[in-house]
């Protein structure tokens, strides 16, 4: 453990001098994953991956240790993990040999409709869809976590609760990502009282080192130690959610609450060079254009071309717009419109995608169009990956959406409300927070959920896990997902280079390859524009905490993405 706390310490300090500028590339330090025959906890927050592995110490299962990180979360990293966010979780389940796509996403309220962000002349009102009350859609982490637990888990919820009521009631030291982040969202948090309150200090920033407590925040997570998730749905709980929301215009009551549902459905599958994959459906759109991306590269060699040659980075990318293109015409909830999922995952279909693109020459996007696949039918989110002794596993992701969700805290409970809605199309043909275009099929409805990229994705080899992995990043989470897939199938890097190496992502429009600044060479940049690509540099790509396993030893690799820190624990 001290080991492990040293070298914590030293990778804060490294991504420390990054943010501030001492050091920009993303991929020049060498290190190597966390090892172990048993279980393995990977996640953003040092202390949710220390519980995790405390729950598997004790007994518990992969599921288990996955409830446990995901509300420890909810008290450590309150941008992303909260009890007000939403999200989508795959689950493996060894003994039964059983894999299930959890969707707890967030739900529209029954009072919405799809023009409540537009003003009399039909035009985007700024900001309400992203800021305050009425862009809060009605959360679905407590659901997700409490059925997972419910159906795989083997503890009690006043077990795995335990130690995220400990750190709420005593409280946690703050660590400079947490400080950066808060400081960061002043202007957002500042604007609401309780919000204020709670996480500026009234105004005197917390520092590094500060004691963090949450009383009102432990007294929630005591009522669902209590009564699990109907404690979170019916009772207190919603009652103080309904009345802050009318207090500041939102339209949330207890009704939404009582009514919200998760649905346990069947995991995407696809196959790529003789791994299987299992990631998220609808309203994901993470899995089905993942595997649509992979079916693409599959006819590429790309172990030949390189890892991060200009060759490579060019066929990918070329793959990476026509797959959003699909994205932005196809996706939505499946539960609403219907989306053809059996023509996108073809591997016919990717043969036909992929037939115009160019080894020499950049596609303009203004030339890529939706395909048709029907012939073929038959950046503030946090993700952890978890596996137990058995061969159990969990692959999950949740988020806000933005920066602490829309900034509103409840008064007495102590947790922030997402801003879910700009998920959904505000307006056709105007793109959301996160540049995508997004079709007529996601406008919002009541109890709709709005389109995500959130990605959890499992990989097996031979009917065993061989890769847990996904990311936060809004549009990027899918395209991170699937170069630390390529990484491992490919390009043979082991988990800790798979998850370092350097990213680059193009998502259709706007018509730009993004990479990681200082990440590629000269001569790449260089060939790349000479072959059309209107390339920019930004700081950091995703943030994929990943475990690979060893398939002739079963020695866990677990790799802590270093962009965010994060740390990776064994058991």
């Amino acid at each position: 453990m001290k080991k492990d706390t040293k070298f914590s310490c030293a990778v804060l300090i490294i991504f420390s001098l990054f943010l501030v500028g001492v050091i920009t590339p993303v991929a020049t330090v060498s290190r190597g994953p966390v090892q172990s025959k048993h279980g393995m906890v990977v996640s953003v927050s040092p202390i949710a991956s220390e519980i995790g592995a405390e729950i598997l110490e004790k007994g518990g299962n992969a599921i288990d240790a996955a409830v446990a990180v995901g509300f420890a979360l909810c008290v450590t990293w309150p941008e992303a993990g909260n009890l007000g966010a939403d999200g989508f979780m795959i689950v493996h389940y060894a003994e039964t040999d059983e894999t299930v796509a959890i969707d707890y996403r967030a739900m529209a309220p029954l009072r919405s409709h799809r023009d409540m962000y537009l003003d009399s002349s039909g035009e985007i009102i700024p900001k309400i869809a992203n800021v305050g009350h009425l862009s809060a859609a009605v959360p679905g982490a407590v659901a997700g976590l409490f059925e997972a637990l419910e159906r795989y888990g083997t503890m009690s919820p006043e077990e795995v609760l335990a130690p995220s009521i400990e750190l709420a009631e005593k409280g946690f030291p703050i660590d400079a990502f947490l400080a950066r982040s808060l400081s960061r969202a002043e202007p957002l948090l500042s604007q609401f009282p309780e919000s204020k309150r709670i996480f500026l200090r009234d105004g005197d920033f917390y520092e590094e080192g500060d004691i963090f407590v949450q009383p009102d925040l432990a007294s929630t997570l005591r009522i669902l130690a209590s009564h699990g998730a109907s404690g979170f749905y019916t009772g207190k709980v919603p009652s103080l959610v309904a009345e802050e929301m009318a207090r500041g215009g939102g339209i949330i009551d207890e009704k939404d609450f009582k009514e919200y549902k998760v649905v346990v459905r069947e995991p995407v599958r696809g196959d790529y060079r003789g791994h299987s994959i299992a990631a998220m459906p609808p309203p994901s759109s993470g899995g089905t254009i993942l595997v649509e991306m992979l079916n693409m590269v599959e006819h590429e060699n790309l172990a030949a071309s390189g890892h991060n040659t200009a060759e490579t980075i060019h066929s990918v990318a070329e793959v990476m717009r026509r797959a959003y293109a699909d994205r932005a015409e196809f996706m939505a909830d499946a539960d609403f419109s219907p989306v053809p999922m059996s023509g996108l995952t073809s591997k016919k279909y990717a043969e036909r995608r992929r037939e115009d693109i160019a080894p020499e020459k950049a596609t303009s996007s203004s030339e890529v169009g939706a395909g048709d696949p029907f012939p073929f039918e038959s950046e503030n989110t946090t993700h952890f990956s978890v596996i137990d002794r058995h061969g159990n596993a969990v692959s999950n992701t949740y988020t806000l959406k933005s920066l602490f969700g829309s900034g509103v805290t409840i008064p007495g409970a102590g947790f922030l409300m997402n801003n879910e809605m700009d998920n959904f199309t505000i307006k056709v043909g105007i793109p959301n927070i996160f540049g995508l275009i997004q079709s007529e099929d996601n406008i919002i409805e009541p109890r709709k959920r709005p389109l995500s990229s959130m990605s959890p994705t499992i990989v097996f080899k031979d009917g065993k896990v061989r890769l847990v992995t996904g990311s936060p990043g809004g549009s990027t989470i899918i395209n991170t997902v699937f170069q630390v897939v390529m990484n491992v199938v490919d390009h043979k890097l082991g988990a800790q280079d798979a998850v370092d190496a350097t990213r680059f992502h193009h998502q259709w429009l706007p018509d730009e390859l993004v990479y990681e600044e200082g990440g590629l060479e000269e001569k790449v940049t260089k060939a790349l524009k000479l072959k059309g690509h209107a390339i920019q540099a930004r700081p950091s790509i995703g943030d994929a905490h990943s475990i690979l396993v060893d398939m002739q030893t079963g020695v866990r690799f677990g790799a802590a993405d270093q962009r965010r820190g994060g740390k990776a624990v064994g058991h």
